[in-house]
């Protein structure tokens, strides 16, 4: 395994187990709509970027420097970006609703099933080969994320918009040229202006959670800005160096620990059904990950 492989693995790693972890932070702020949590995390994201990508620029060489512009200046590069930023933001939407609804268990179904998604989109799209060994891990977790599906006793809408849009997300950055940080910066530029109109209706139709008075929530409200940078940046970094069927297998991580994270700490019902599907989707990722050929 070359270092730049190995460093994308480890970035993947880092983002799933945020990702994994997420739900407790964001469900701390169950108060205040999905949609303006989504403006929020946007305008904030958008703020520590333009400062990150700002000091970046202004401490690297001229070559550095003018190759960023030279992309800036490319309509595909902008035309890739608002792709990533679109199928972020829905990510984000669907997410966010899920955690401040009571409904961690059926935010992680949605990410278990994205990992399916990306594998098919690397196969299909990207010419990625599986050995049929993985073929069968796949279809493991196939299994068990229709059992709990049925489990969920509903259509897993959320689950199903998480799950198309953050696969869709990573094939987006399969082709994107600039590094993490400057990308991301970008994708949050063409998310802001919608994002400001918003904001400025609700502010005048007197909601709006954020300067209100309450410090706390103000903070939290800062704060998941900048944490919503650091996954991505990790996520990012790993998807210009791994294969996206090692992405789509290293994903199952964030889904198992939003799984235990909804069972155990927020004590959500948990049905034998949903158990079954969750030992069928981890026999699977064990399949993936032991056979290589």
């Amino acid at each position: 395994m070359s270092a730049s492989t190995r460093l994308g693995f480890f970035c993947a790693l880092a983002a799933n187990v945020i990702w994994g972890l997420f739900p407790i932070f964001w469900n701390l702020l169950r108060g205040t709509s999905a949609l303006e949590l989504v403006s929020h995390r946007v305008v904030w994201a958008f703020v520590f970027s333009m400062l990150i990508a700002g000091v970046r620029f202004r401490l690297s060489n001229r070559v550095v420097r003018v190759a960023l512009l030279e992309a800036l200046r490319r309509p595909r590069t902008w035309g890739i970006y608002a792709a990533a930023a679109f199928l972020i933001a829905i990510n984000w939407g669907a997410f966010l609703y899920a955690v401040t609804n009571e409904q961690v268990l059926l935010s992680s179904l949605g990410y278990y099933i994205s990992p399916l998604f990306n594998v098919l989109l690397g196969v299909v799209v990207l010419g990625e080969r599986l050995p049929a060994a993985r073929w069968g891990a796949i279809g493991l977790a196939a299994i068990g994320v229709t059992v709990m599906t049925f489990a969920a006793g509903q259509f897993p809408w959320v689950s199903l918009a998480m799950a198309s849009s953050f696969a869709g997300y990573a094939l987006v950055k399969k082709k994107a040229q600039l590094d993490p940080m400057n990308g991301l910066f970008l994708e949050t530029l063409v998310l802001l202006s919608p994002t400001l109109v918003y904001l400025t209706l609700l502010y005048q139709g007197g909601a709006g959670d954020f300067g209100r008075g309450n410090a706390m929530l103000d903070a939290m409200l800062i704060i998941g800005g900048f944490l919503t940078l650091v996954p991505l940046a990790f996520f990012s970094a790993a998807a210009q160096r791994i294969p996206l069927t090692l992405i789509g297998v290293l994903q199952f991580i964030g889904p198992t620990l939003q799984f235990l994270v909804g069972a155990f700490y927020f004590g959500e019902p948990m049905s034998t059904n949903t158990l079954i599907g969750f030992a069928f989707v981890w026999s699977g990722v064990a399949v993936f990950l032991i056979k290589r050929r």
